[in-house]
């Protein structure tokens, strides 16, 4: 009787814990604080308690959870409220390097080795420490890294190329069921799905993921790794009738003796370079 009875009490516990973790948020299970740490070993001890101790009130500890889930909520409003309460309660962040120089007497205090200081800093794709600007060590123990300029990786913009802006993927097809929510997010029916598969000669059933972007490409992963799906090449196809456009404006204006027919045709030639400009970052990509 007495196992029948801790079975009950760790599920009522399991039950209790989840729902007050979920009433705590998201941040009490990501990089916790040292209040956030402390408040959830003691939540888990708490069930465990009243989970096995049979002999024990199964109320008081129900009660004993409420409190310690109380307790968070008034911190964070706290934190909200008050700086002085968030660097109490959260604590600030230190910096371990300035101007590619570590700063000891920082890492003393904090009480981090040459060892975890250089874990870090690879983690952050950072491995020689003269090449770091800045780097604090934040609240919750993770490193901040800020690389020199010359350092940090190219990017479209350090290069003047202009790139098109990125546009959530919708997923459609997961485990082999068609996604309504998202497939009409994305503006799209079934029919218009079922004829892409059709197109690559798969079936909804053999899909294990498929996804569809900002431009309609529908890219397919099958549960058949032998299988090859051909990429999406829509925005290729688009672009390269762009392109055609332009050489038959070309030829055009190169084959015609009319001379107003030719400038008309140079004008176009030249809206048609603008277009392409445009448009290239967004089709190439």
């Amino acid at each position: 009787m007495d196992n029948w009875h801790i079975v009950f009490r760790a599920l009522g516990a399991i039950t209790a814990l989840f729902l007050l973790t979920k009433m705590l948020g998201k941040k009490q299970i990501a990089q916790l604080t040292l209040f956030e740490y402390m408040v959830g070993i003691t939540l888990g001890d708490i069930a465990g308690f009243i989970s096995t101790d049979v002999e024990k009130n199964y109320g008081h500890g129900l009660i004993a959870l409420g409190v310690w889930t109380l307790i968070p909520f008034g911190v964070e409003w706290l934190t909200l409220k008050s700086k002085w309460a968030r660097d109490f309660f959260e604590g600030r962040g230190t910096v371990i390097i300035k101007d590619g120089k570590i700063l000891e007497d920082n890492m003393k205090k904090e009480r981090l080795n040459s060892d975890e200081l250089m874990s870090q800093l690879r983690s952050k794709n950072a491995f020689v420490a003269a090449d770091v600007e800045f780097a604090v060590l934040e609240a919750n123990g993770e490193l901040s890294v800020l690389l020199k300029s010359d350092q940090q990786p190219l990017t479209p913009k350090h290069l003047g190329i202009t790139v098109a802006p990125v546009m959530a993927p919708q997923t459609v097809i997961m485990d082999g069921m068609i996604l309504d929510e998202p497939l009409a997010t994305a503006g799209l029916s079934r029919d218009w799905l079922l004829t892409e598969l059709n197109s690559v000669g798969v079936t909804v059933d053999n899909v294990y993921l498929a996804q569809v972007d900002g431009y309609q490409q529908l890219y397919i992963d099958v549960f058949d790794d032998k299988l090859s799906i051909p990429l999406p090449q829509t925005k290729l196809l688009v672009f390269t009738t762009l392109k055609k456009c332009a050489a038959d404006l070309e030829l055009f204006a190169l084959g015609t003796n009319n001379k107003q027919a030719k400038l008309a045709y140079s004008e176009s030639v030249m809206t048609m370079d603008r277009v392409l400009t445009i448009m290239e970052p967004v089709l190439k990509r």
